[in-house]
């Protein structure tokens, strides 16, 4: 059975905040990457498990790409939503700000893709709704997704092929 489809917005992270502290810097006084790719991963999921109505994991990150640091006394700003489904998968993307707190000067720092499968009660992948794009931003990342997600299953045979 096929699921119903569900537009982006019904899922989508738009604008969470985070304000930097000191214990979130790393020894050259910037914020640790570690640290935010978790806050992503937790974003992510929530977008997930919106989008599927049901407990999601993790199966890949990809494609992250630190473009600037973030700084001491920065608030970061998380926009996340699905790009794609494909059976029981998901690609998610995150896109991070920067603001200086003082100047409002915003700063693009962080893209990345995250994959999510959702589970049935046994722990069994189960369907998720399509998703329909609503704009041409997100027809165009819907497009996308379907190039990474090429690029990713390739990936994975090559591995595979590898090991045998």
């Amino acid at each position: 059975m096929t699921a119903r489809k569900r537009p982006v917005s019904a899922s989508a992270v738009e604008g969470h905040v985070y304000k930097v502290f000191p214990n979130d810097m790393n020894s050259h006084q910037t914020v640790f990457g570690g640290m935010i790719m978790s806050k992503c991963d937790r974003l992510a999921l929530v977008v997930a498990e919106r989008h599927s109505g049901c407990v999601c994991v993790t199966a890949a990150v990809d494609s992250i790409y630190f473009r600037a640091p973030a700084k001491g006394n920065d608030t970061l700003i998380f926009s996340l939503s699905l790009n794609r489904s494909w059976g029981s998968s998901m690609e998610i993307g995150a896109r991070v700000e920067a603001e200086n707190s003082y100047t409002g000067d915003c700063r693009h720092i962080l893209s990345a893709f995250f994959t999510f499968v959702a589970l049935d009660e046994n722990d069994k992948p189960i369907d998720v709704p399509a998703v329909e794009p609503q704009n041409e931003d997100q027809q165009r990342r819907y497009e996308n997704a379907e190039i990474r997600r090429q690029i990713r299953l390739e990936s994975r045979d090559r591995l595979k092929a590898r090991k045998n």
